[in-house]
């Protein structure tokens, strides 16, 4: 009789992730989200800005989940410093409120995608791979309201072209 042998399949590589948020049931509850998926890996947790900075420079995760509105040290000065540091980590923000100069705000600190809180959880996972790839990622609900504002923009930007091709 044959020896029969099973193939266990383990990932080898394993996207490691720091979460930073001050709520902590809140925090423990992404935990246990992003865990369920088999490529992404939680090598800390940190409770302020702060703490975010130390533990990426003592652990070096890929990605960080960053909080936007924490105490001592919100998730905007903490991205900005975590920049500064290591450019190549990618923090997915991660914030209650879609107001659009927030957004702004933290794309100008350097992160690399905006997820809304009351987001679908599918979408934090997928988030996650999309910004280590380099991609941007946001909610649905920012999409819709950037691609809103790029029509906007672009629309003007071809009235502007059609009149300056007229009077040349």
């Amino acid at each position: 009789m044959k020896k029969q042998e099973f193939i266990v399949s383990v990932p080898t590589d394993q996207i490691t992730v720091l979460l930073v948020d001050d709520h902590s049931v809140f925090r423990k509850s992404l935990r246990v989200l992003v865990e369920l998926e088999e490529d992404i890996e939680v090598v800390g947790e940190a409770t302020n800005g702060h703490e975010a900075v130390e533990q990426n420079l003592s652990l070096q995760p890929e990605v960080i989940i960053m909080d936007m509105a924490m105490p001592l040290l919100n998730g905007l000065e903490a991205t900005r410093l975590i920049m500064e540091t290591h450019p190549k980590t990618r923090v997915l923000m991660l914030s209650a409120n879609p107001d659009p100069e927030y957004i702004e705000q933290a794309m100008l600190s350097g992160a690399s995608g905006y997820l809304i809180k009351q987001s679908s959880t599918q979408f934090l996972a997928k988030g996650i791979r999309e910004v280590l790839k380099g991609n941007t990622y946001f909610s649905t609900s920012i999409s819709r309201q950037l691609r809103d504002q790029c029509r906007i923009v672009f629309d003007k930007g071809e009235s502007l072209k059609r009149k300056t091709a007229r009077v040349g």
